[in-house]
């Protein structure tokens, strides 16, 4: 109850320094659209590659990556983890899947185009959120820091996420969009919109009531999920235990 509490407050806080930041925009979501998502998919994970939509999921003894088909809801291909890993963020880069571990200091890597296993890595940090510029993977880890590392998860430059001036924890789940990081922001319906560069946040997405009352019962979780489809720039969201997800649009509020 006391975490629940803290956090909470730090969804009040953060919502209090967005509206006395002028310069940080802020938007709200326009439902476009919207898909069934596995109720037992403890999202961690979830990008575009290729024309595909991959999921990876947490919790342990249930955590597993898949391949979706969106307008089912259901996974085309997946596997599963020895139950003493907590799967976390996941992406893409060349040729190459990367998957994290949440506390086992563990990193995957498996072939993109067969998702054969290929290597484990040592890996120094809780793993949180992950994505890639193209480039670089880049990573949260659960405090305000942003790690970009190389394809050996070499760390070549840390940025530290900050609000005027304060820096914002529990960054979690990752995408990167059109030259920014977007970041759900654990235990709160915030999305922060954040320059790789500086670690300035300079946009706020309010999703609350994204997934209405009417669909929830007590296994259902966080907002967590964002993925980009880079063939058509749409935008899709879910949470951890959702059963849905939503193609949305954002729009600037004035």
């Amino acid at each position: 109850m006391k975490t629940m509490n803290r956090l909470l407050a730090l969804a009040a806080f953060l919502l209090t320094l967005i509206s006395c930041d002028a310069k940080v925009k802020q938007y709200r979501l326009e439902i476009v659209k919207e898909y069934p998502h596995m109720r037992d998919a403890y999202t961690q994970g979830l990008f575009f590659h290729g024309g595909k939509l991959y999921e990876s999921n947490g919790q342990y003894g249930k955590s597993s990556f898949r391949i979706l088909d969106i307008e089912s809801g259901k996974a085309l291909q997946s596997f599963n983890f020895n139950k003493k890993y907590f799967i976390e963020g996941s992406v893409i880069l060349g040729d190459k899947l990367y998957i994290l571990t949440w506390e086992s200091k563990v990193a995957f890597i498996y072939d993109a185009k067969t998702l054969e296993y290929e290597s484990s890595w040592s890996y120094p940090r809780e793993g949180w959120g992950l994505t890639t510029d193209g480039k670089q993977l880049i990573a949260s880890d659960g405090t305000s820091k942003l790690f970009f590392m190389d394809e050996k998860f070499n760390v070549k430059k840390t940025v530290n996420v900050k609000l005027e001036g304060r820096p914002i924890r529990y960054i979690n789940e990752l995408e990167y969009i059109d030259g920014k990081v977007w970041a759900n922001i654990y235990m709160t319906d915030l999305i922060l919109i954040i320059d790789p560069d500086s670690g300035n946040v300079e946009g706020s997405i309010d999703c609350s009531g994204l997934l209405p009352d009417k669909l929830r019962d007590r296994t259902t979780d966080v907002l967590n999920g964002i993925a980009r489809n880079p063939s058509d720039g749409k935008i899709y969201l879910t949470g951890k235990n959702w059963p849905r997800m939503y193609e949305v649009k954002i729009k600037e509020v004035k």
